[in-house]
């Protein structure tokens, strides 16, 4: 399959070049040529497969054009050491648990397959060495780092905003060392992503050293995501509960909101979306006014989320281009709310005091987008818990009066000592560094 710029200003590459280049030349984002639908069949017999299994059959529809069946079932298998349970909070309103990986984040499924994808491809082409550079505001980095962790020929630059992502988070992808160098930068998220854009467009840098992203930007990192919907809806039509399926998605850089549009298109049964925003509400003043007005991000408690430019808004422009009116139609599928850290921190208190369950600051966005776009009857709302609370562990603490237990495999990180290299958030100084490399 062909993967075309959502610039359209470049000729479509195959999926090789797409995962291996991350960003095309004219700063688009690449887009599959086809969305595979699955018919009735499929979709009924999902809750009769294991998670391996459903997710094998999802990377078959994406890149078996692309990569053998074997292969891609082995890339599939070594991805997917862990489940991803939905949990019920309520009668009607499900957690869908997404932090049961090796770094507790959702980022995890993309983060690993996309390790794998890439050095079956640089293996299969005899590349040198190959530069990953992945822009965090805070999971991205951990499930990134600790996916490529130790794989021949790929070298790993974490560039992070300095203060802006929780000590644990920062501790998943500051003490690994080996292939994996993290960048502390004088700046915001979106002062982070723009490096990383800006150093595919560098000719100086691309003739210096070979390029990838390994942020939602690459489809090897975002498309696996929507693996997980499709075990969702498995889980939940196991017990006859998938009928009128609403999904709540914590919004940052919109990766995952748009793999789970990607799982719509392919058919899965998705009533609506709902995008749950913290105070970076750059996509829901869209909803509202049809006007795009990227800004910086401001700094919340919901850290992961702190995005004021979203590089996947081209991705869900460009899903929606042949409908008549794209303002129109998004929100016809997309409902959105926004919530202060007082708002957020409201939620976590009041769902442990009435079910007794923990939520970080990100899942809160997403529980009380459901409460507050009101479930009909008969609908089923799952929200993405995308991080286990104690990699949030004081904010968490301090809100709810706790003192959450840290998880072997946090508790291993915070062992290690920080390595980072601190810059500032301007290129020449980025730029040079690379070249140093």
């Amino acid at each position: 399959m062909k993967y075309y710029s959502t610039n359209g200003k470049v000729p479509a590459v195959s999926l090789e070049e797409a995962v291996i280049k991350g960003l095309a030349g004219d700063k688009g984002l690449f887009m599959p040529e086809g969305i595979k639908k699955f018919d009735g069949t499929t979709i009924d017999g999902l809750k009769d497969k294991s998670f391996h299994e459903i997710a094998c059959l999802v990377a078959r529809a994406f890149f078996g054009e692309d990569v053998d069946p074997d292969t891609l079932d082995d890339l599939v298998k070594d991805t997917l050491s862990f489940e991803t349970p939905v949990v019920p909070i309520t009668d009607s309103i499900y957690s869908l648990e997404l932090f049961h990986g090796p770094t507790l984040a959702f980022k995890d499924v993309g983060g690993r397959f996309m390790a794998r994808l890439l050095g079956y491809f640089i293996k299969k082409k005899g590349l040198g060495d190959v530069n990953v550079l992945v822009a965090t505001s805070g999971d991205t980095g951990s499930a990134v780092a600790n996916g490529f962790l130790g794989v021949p020929g790929i070298r790993v630059f974490v560039l992070y905003p300095k203060g802006r992502v929780s000590p644990i988070q920062e501790c998943q992808f500051t003490t690994l060392g080996q292939n994996i160098t993290a960048l502390e930068i004088d700046g915001t998220f979106d002062d982070c992503q723009a490096l990383v854009k800006n150093a595919f467009m560098d000719q100086a840098l691309n003739e210096h050293m070979a390029l990838t992203s390994a942020n939602s930007i690459n489809v090897a990192r975002f498309l696996p995501q929507s693996f997980y919907y499709f075990n969702a809806y498995a889980q939940l039509d196991r017990e006859g509960r998938a009928g009128e399926l609403v999904i709540s998605v914590p919004s940052g850089n919109f990766g995952n909101i748009t793999a789970g549009l990607f799982a719509a298109r392919m058919g899965l049964p998705i009533k609506r979306f709902v995008a749950a925003n913290n105070r970076n509400d750059v996509f829901l003043e869209y909803l509202n006014t049809g006007k795009y007005t990227p800004r910086s991000s401001v700094s919340t408690i919901a850290n992961a989320m702190d995005v004021g430019d979203p590089s996947n808004f081209a991705r869900i422009l460009d899903l929606y281009k042949s409908a008549g009116d794209v303002h129109k139609a998004i929100c016809a599928d997309i409902k959105g709310y926004r919530y202060t850290d007082e708002q957020i921190a409201e939620t976590m208190q009041s769902v442990y005091r009435e079910t007794g369950y923990t939520l970080d600051p990100h899942g809160a966005c997403g529980y009380q987008a459901l409460i507050d776009n009101k479930l009909q009857t008969g609908e089923t709302g799952v929200f993405l818990e995308t991080a286990h609370p104690a990699k949030f562990k004081e904010t968490v603490d301090r809100i709810l009066g706790s003192d959450i237990e840290i998880p072997a495999k946090l508790q291993a990180f915070m062992k290690g000592t920080k390595q980072s290299v601190e810059l500032d958030k301007e290129f020449d100084e980025f730029k040079q560094f690379l070249l140093r490399q």
